[in-house]
């Protein structure tokens, strides 16, 4: 597409012209602020025949897009008698280039790396979570109709669609962020977006050290689970930091294995070169041509994986990624949402459940407690903060019951003036049943990680 074509088509209604000043309303109800950058548009259009969209991704030709932007707003100021300063002139030049080049009024919120997450309420509602707490923002959008634009820009280089047929979907930015968008009728306030963004330089073990997520004697048990190929679920609520800590687990995984990530909207960041990544896929417009994950999860299974990375288990791929683990490929991590360990375990049975088998409740759990080694809970705290709250093994069955044993926990020990949560984490003193399997794997690790420091 030119250009002129994405120009024209995030034009919005020209409104009736009248000289009033910056920031007043004219008889159409927009501002004339509003109204400047259409006109600015339109002179663009005018001014820029040549220049063609994919051209502009060379710096030198979006530095002429921005200098003819600027040559078009001071002479629209001198035609209309507009006085503006500097800062609010280059404020104009930037959210046009931001319309054209980018998503809008959330382009500056996607380039501020501060913000972890997007919120997008309503026209005149965006959100932001910065350092786990929720933040309105000024940003705004014109109306539903520039909140669609910004949603198909999203979406149709895709080939997705989001209409009245199709009111949801699934999919991610350039750089990778997560993109959710929901639409009327299901969302009665108006499009609705949701952005995870994406983290240019993947969170490493030291950074979750350093934010107090785990401490360096977890970092160390952890790293010689993964290393001794032991199943391993990291289970938590929405935004607790499960994916990061999966990307942080998976970076512990040797160079030399072979491993195959399955995921709805890929995120994960392996810097391993031996790495197959696979996504799942919606239907097409006849509802046809899905590909769940699992099947894609059976599928790996014939791809010689040392290891499957599952992105997180919602449904009945639980029961064939529990028998990848029973089968040879040990070391296989995924995530899933829980409140507590104990809650893990029961939703990998319903999961299962939902596959169709019909399985007996007793055969579902062995074939859980047999699978899974090791549960990673992690949860984001009122403060903001996430932590890894327990890291609890998977000791086997006691008659029907799965029993558990915690190795490291979070205690909380109170809130500070400034309410931020105080506590520990530490070592509960016992040493996991699989701590056996270290050795043979050329894993030493000193007795004191699991004694519980006062």
């Amino acid at each position: 597409m030119s250009l002129i074509e994405r120009l024209e088509k995030e034009k919005p209604v020209k409104a009736k012209k009248e000289k009033k000043g910056v920031g007043e309303t004219n008889e159409a109800g927009g501002d004339l602020y509003s109204n400047l950058k259409v006109k600015i548009q339109e002179r663009l259009i005018e001014e820029t025949d040549e220049l063609d969209a994919e051209l502009l991704k060379d710096k030198s030709r979006a530095d002429e897009l921005r200098n003819k932007t600027e040559e078009a707003v001071s002479i629209l100021l001198v035609e209309e008698g507009l006085p503006l300063a500097r800062a609010e002139r280059g404020k104009i030049v930037q959210e046009i280039l931001d319309e054209v080049l980018g998503f809008g009024p959330l382009q500056p919120l996607l380039d501020d790396p501060t913000i972890s997450e997007i919120m997008v309420i309503s026209a005149q509602q965006v959100y932001v979570e910065r350092r786990g707490k929720l933040e309105l923002t000024d940003k705004t959008f014109r109306d539903d109709e520039h909140v669609m634009r910004i949603i198909e820009k999203v979406i149709t280089p895709l080939g997705r669609r989001c209409d009245e047929s199709t009111p949801l979907v699934d999919a991610r930015l350039p750089d990778g962020s997560r993109f959710n968008a929901i639409i009327p009728p299901l969302a009665l306030k108006g499009p609705c977006m949701t952005i995870r963004k994406f983290s240019k330089d993947p969170f490493t073990v030291e950074d979750l050290i350093r934010f107090g997520t785990l401490t360096r004697e977890m970092a160390e048990f952890l790293e010689a689970c993964v290393k001794a190929r032991l199943n391993t679920i990291i289970s938590g609520g929405t935004g607790s930091g499960k994916t990061t800590t999966l990307n942080v687990l998976s970076s512990f995984i040797p160079h030399d294995e072979r491993i195959v990530t399955i995921e709805d909207v890929a995120e994960l960041q392996l810097r391993q070169e031996h790495v197959v990544i696979l996504e799942s896929r919606p239907a097409n417009i006849e509802g046809k041509g899905a590909v769940p994950i699992q099947r894609l999860v059976i599928n790996a299974l014939r791809m010689r994986p040392d290891r499957i990375v599952v992105g997180e288990c919602r449904g009945g791929e639980a029961l064939d990624m529990l028998q990848a683990m029973n089968t040879g490929h040990d070391g296989s991590l995924t995530t899933g949402h829980a409140n507590s360990p104990r809650d893990i375990l029961s939703r990998l049975e319903t999961m299962v459940m939902m596959a169709g088998m019909d399985l007996p409740a007793k055969a579902i759990r062995e074939q859980i407690a047999s699978a899974i080694h090791l549960i990673v809970q992690q949860s984001r705290l009122r403060d903001g903060t996430r932590r890894i709250t327990h890291i609890t093994e998977v000791q086997g069955m006691e008659g029907d019951t799965i029993t558990l044993q915690d190795i490291f926990l979070f205690t909380q020990e109170g809130v500070d003036e400034k309410g931020k949560i105080e506590g520990k984490l530490k070592a509960t003193g016992i040493r996991p049943k699989f701590v056996e399997k270290f050795e043979p794997a050329g894993i030493h690790l000193p007795p004191s990680i699991f004694t519980p420091k006062p």
